[in-house]
């Protein structure tokens, strides 16, 4: 049986169980606190960062991009990085895009504030980052709506790794509330269409003790 070391609330670890789930790949999870830098753990990965992939063939992986890549690479009957090299090139673009400039300019503000530090108990939450956060996020919205109004799925035509990136992001700061919907119906639209998959229901399940989701969190209709 494959394992995945993992953070609930970490997008990078979201991504991963997405497409692990997407795939129909049977997999166990476990939690590993990285901050307490457990020596077993940096054995697996001397970065000291989840996700961490010990697939069932021995083959241990680290980083999220790189296990995506190698899950579609092993286990190519549901294809995710694109059928073509023009779909495999914008795949990697939005890819890039939110785990590199929507992490850098929004998650990292938002949700590294209000869940990672309370999770790693690091103190109360920065308010001048939050409202870098919340300034980001608009921009960074109307953006994945104009992409979600002009093509049928993110990169283009085929569900792909690029949407599992951007609703695992998104996913992580719906469940802290910080995100304002408002900003752009067919961005809110998109999201709905994608939690409503199969793959997306654990995700969904995730809680946190004292952190309360908004009631649209785990609503499929919205």
């Amino acid at each position: 049986m494959r394992l995945l070391y993992h953070l609930p609330h970490s997008p990078f670890s979201r991504k991963v169980r997405l497409v692990l789930a997407e795939k129909r790949l049977p997999f166990e999870l476990r939690v590993e606190k990285t901050w307490e830098r457990r020596e077993e753990f940096l054995e697996l990965n001397p970065a000291g960062t989840v996700p961490v992939l010990a697939d069932e063939n021995g083959l241990i992986i680290s980083e999220s991009s790189a296990i995506c890549e190698y899950l579609d690479e092993a286990y190519p009957d549901v294809p995710l990085i694109g059928r073509t090299l023009a779909e495999r090139v914008e795949v990697r673009r939005l890819v890039s895009w939110f785990d590199l400039k929507f992490n850098h300019d929004v998650t990292r503000h938002l949700l590294g504030e209000k869940i990672m530090k309370r999770v790693a108990g690091r103190g109360q939450p920065d308010t001048g980052a939050l409202r870098v956060g919340y300034a980001n996020l608009k921009g960074h919205l109307e953006y994945l709506g104009y992409l979600a109004e002009s093509r049928k799925w993110l990169a283009g035509g085929n569900l792909s790794l690029a949407d599992f990136a951007a609703a695992a992001h998104l996913s992580a700061l719906d469940f802290a509330g910080e995100v304002d919907w408002s900003i752009s119906a067919p961005a809110k639209d998109w999201y709905a269409r994608i939690k409503s998959r199969p793959s997306f229901r654990p995700i969904l399940a995730d809680r946190m003790g004292g952190v309360t989701p908004p009631a649209h969190y785990a609503d499929l209709d919205f």
